[in-house]
């Protein structure tokens, strides 16, 4: 956790003092001792999986191509290509099924 001077605004340090440790600046005289724990946690908010590739908006102008559903055996399927890895290694094709009433996604 970072705390920081109220008099000049500096990143505090924290220092060995007499009988406690305590928050000192390096540019102005402000000290205060360290009377008890001080912690704070932030967890940040993940972000879904589906807004990360594009969500529902990214299927909408794709192409479609000969792919057997996994799910239901349709024989089409819509594609996307996305590179995932390291620009030397091949590209991840997304699948989703052409079927309306299947709509299964799956990756090769």
């Amino acid at each position: 956790m970072l705390m920081f001077c109220p008099t000049c605004g500096n990143l505090l340090l924290v220092e060995e003092g007499t009988d406690s440790l305590r928050f000192s600046c390096n540019t102005c005289p402000y000290i205060c001792k360290i009377k008890r724990k001080i912690s704070t946690r932030i967890y940040p908010k993940l972000k879904e999986v589906d807004h990360v590739m594009g969500g529902s908006a990214a299927w909408e102008n794709v192409d479609s191509t000969d792919a057997d559903c996994p799910a239901c055996a349709h024989n089409r399927a819509y594609f996307m290509q996305m590179q995932t890895r390291s620009a030397d290694e091949p590209m991840t094709t997304f699948y989703k099924c052409c079927n309306p009433t299947c709509g299964h996604n799956w990756r090769e």
